[in-house]
């Protein structure tokens, strides 16, 4: 393609089908733990026995697939404020999902993934999303193992799944 289109790292072919490929600025434990995701979300779908775990269980699929950059926005797009926030919050969820049930994640694994070199940058912007994430019951913010009624973007932080806002099928 031309000089504005997509990388040659954009795409891979697989029997003949070309995907779109991972972002390959997600630095490799956190690709690897997303991919892990991935790949229990899809035995989760063929698992499924009822029309709700199978719809809970394409959303976990969708999260890991637009979290690795592999669906929604094209990761090497300048991003706009929509594309952003939903590749946030579909990293934080597939994150808390790919962790045990009482395991939390650090504001910084979701920067990292998203925002590859300029991680550091995105960190607020990380947090207010998780604010609204918590507004939602999507998760629970933490500071020092207790959840965060005040300031919930200031401090050192951890964010953990909240009851039923997993969809852990």
């Amino acid at each position: 393609m031309g000089p504005s289109g997509p990388p040659a790292n954009a795409f891979i072919v697989v029997d003949g089908r070309r995907w779109r490929a991972s972002d390959p600025h997600i630095p490799p434990n956190l690709r690897q733990e997303l991919v892990n995701e991935l790949m229990a979300a899809r035995r989760a779908v063929r698992d499924a026995d009822s029309e709700v775990a199978v719809r809970a269980s394409r959303r976990r699929v969708s999260d890991a697939k637009v979290a690795l950059g592999e669906r929604g926005h094209a990761w090497w797009l300048p991003p706009d404020p929509v594309a952003m926030t939903r590749r946030l919050e579909a990293t934080a969820r597939a994150l808390l999902r790919s962790r045990a049930p009482d395991r939390t994640i650090c504001p910084s694994d979701v920067a990292r993934v998203v925002g590859a070199d300029a991680w550091r940058a995105l960190l607020p912007v990380v947090r207010d999303h998780a604010v609204a994430m918590s507004e939602r019951g999507e998760l629970e913010i933490l500071r020092r193992g207790q959840v965060v009624t005040e300031e919930p973007t200031r401090g050192v932080l951890r964010y953990r799944l909240a009851p039923g806002g997993g969809d852990r099928s």
